[in-house]
């Protein structure tokens, strides 16, 4: 049985998108091809100065980003999961990790979908702002 090979497809929708020229976007533009334009079915909330997309059963809550192919997911994986702040193995039930990496479809502007890697928030939203158009940039 042979092991299954890494999904090398991430979802941005925050600091890491192309438009935000964050120093760690920078650095995922140099490891990774920029696929293109995508949507997540889920809601986009302002955290702080960063945002956070959970899980929605609505299909009309989208969060618009950006789909990259890594060149090499186990490296970027890495650091992406650091600069994010996912913890690995048993999480704190007062204070879950704020974000956790989970594969979820995608829809790119063609109309064709993609299971990608994507930075989904695991924190109570009550009290954050939902920003309603699903974009980060246009807040």
């Amino acid at each position: 049985m042979t092991a299954r090979a890494l999904n090398a497809n991430l979802f941005v929708y925050g600091s890491l998108l192309t438009a935000e020229r964050h120093p760690m976007g920078e650095r995922l533009s140099r490891e990774a091809r920029l696929v293109g334009a995508a949507t997540l079915q889920g809601r986009l909330y302002a955290i702080s100065w960063y945002p956070g997309a959970v899980d929605s059963a609505d299909p009309g809550d989208l969060v618009h980003g950006e789909i990259f192919a890594l060149a090499d997911p186990a490296a970027s994986l890495a650091w992406l999961d650091q600069y994010e702040g996912v913890t690995h193995g048993p999480a704190s039930v007062t204070k879950p990790a704020e974000y956790a990496r989970l594969e979820r479809e995608v829809r790119l502007v063609d109309g064709s979908r993609r299971t990608a890697w994507v930075y989904l928030y695991q924190r109570p939203v009550d009290g954050r702002t939902w920003i309603a158009g699903g974009r980060w940039s246009a807040r």
